[in-house]
């Protein structure tokens, strides 16, 4: 066996691997209401994407989060549903942290992190174009 086809196997196993983490932080996010959901789901597409055609489709064509992936991939389109749910996730989150007092430089690190999340999201679109 060639040395590139057993490197290609291994990263794709690993790819794969990456993906089911993310698959199953996904579904837990579904679980709690401070951890995100979508947002793992998009990370598992992308290992899928690399790696594993079958899986990929498998998220493509999900009953619940298939039409925001598919978006995600051709528009990178962010509804404004997820959002609001991203934002106050975050502050939430930003809240019970503080709560526990934790050193100041913590909470700006946090509260830094999640601006500039805000940022980017707040910079995708909303709906796809239409076509």
């Amino acid at each position: 066996m060639k040395v590139k086809n057993v490197f290609t196997a291994y990263k794709n196993a690993c790819y794969q691997a990456l993906g089911l983490f993310f698959v199953a932080l996904g579904i837990i996010g579904i679980v709690l209401p401070v951890m995100p959901t979508t947002i793992f789901f998009i990370l598992a597409l992308a290992c899928f994407t690399r790696s594993s055609p079958t899986l990929a489709a498998w998220l493509l064509n999900h009953p619940r989060y298939g039409v925001t992936l598919q978006q995600w991939q051709a528009y990178k389109v962010v509804p404004k549903r997820a959002k609001l749910f991203a934002a106050t996730g975050m502050f939430i989150g930003l809240i019970i942290l503080m709560l526990g007092h934790p050193p100041w430089w913590v909470v700006g690190l946090v509260a830094s992190i999640e601006i500039v999340v805000m940022i980017y999201l707040l910079s995708r679109p909303s709906t796809a174009p239409k076509v």
